[in-house]
């Protein structure tokens, strides 16, 4: 269960926040501080933080920086009165800086976002697809293939085969970045799953045989090779 932290020395935001975060307190360990020492004293690591700059005491900003000496992967989002401190949110790497007043909406959708990007960070990159079976958010990891057939893109992971209408072309161009390339024309792979060359044939983490074709084949097996060697 992910963890939540908010803090904020003054009473009635912290009862706002509250409020705010009650509908989803069922999915989140969500504890709540009125100060930068209360918070700190309570040595948890958290996946987000809410937390106030000009507090008494220690500052938001020290608060942020004591907490970078044991976790750099939390999401510091600062949540406060004035506009002059993003220099300081900046140094602190803070995920995001809220003027308050600041609406339910605002605080879900900064968390949602901040959520996302904790998520990606340890399972990797996605891709979003409309797929004849639905809507499917897939990791890139999880992807083994695309293979254009009878009109229709199959994408092919280790888990299940969903279908899209798209260019194969387009789509190749789309996730070129992400460690994919094109054997042949009615085909893009993802490189990680790429077990071996045989002559003109891929052989998949999956065991499937893909075609190479003898036109691709040398550009292939470049962006194969550099691919590899970035991975050492």
């Amino acid at each position: 269960m992910k963890k939540i932290a908010v803090c904020d020395d003054d009473s009635l935001i912290l009862s706002m926040m509250k409020e705010y975060l009650e509908s989803v307190k069922s999915y989140f360990h969500i504890d709540f501080f009125s100060s930068g020492e209360e918070l700190l004293a309570s040595e948890k690591a958290y996946d987000v933080i809410f937390l106030d700059i000009d507090m008494k005491g220690i500052s938001g900003i020290d608060t942020g920086r004591k907490i970078r000496t044991y976790s750099k992967k939390a999401k510091i989002i600062y949540v406060t009165a004035y506009e002059d401190f993003r220099d300081y949110a900046f140094s602190v790497h803070a995920f995001g800086y809220l003027i308050k007043p600041v609406t339910k909406e605002k605080i879900m959708e900064v968390l949602l976002e901040a959520l996302d990007y904790a998520k990606e960070e340890t399972s990797g990159p996605r891709l979003r697809f409309q797929t004849e079976e639905g809507f499917q958010e897939l990791f890139v990891k999880d992807i083994c293939y695309f293979e254009y057939q009878n009109r229709k893109v199959r994408i092919v992971t280790t888990k299940a085969i969903f279908h899209i209408h798209e260019a194969i072309g387009a789509l190749g161009d789309r996730v070129a970045e992400m460690g994919f390339a094109s054997p042949h024309k009615s085909f893009v792979v993802n490189l990680a799953h790429v077990k071996a060359i045989q002559g003109y044939e891929l052989v998949m983490t999956n065991e499937d045989r893909l075609p190479l074709s003898q036109k691709r084949s040398p550009q292939f097996r470049q962006i194969l090779t550099r691919y590899l060697a970035q991975q050492i």
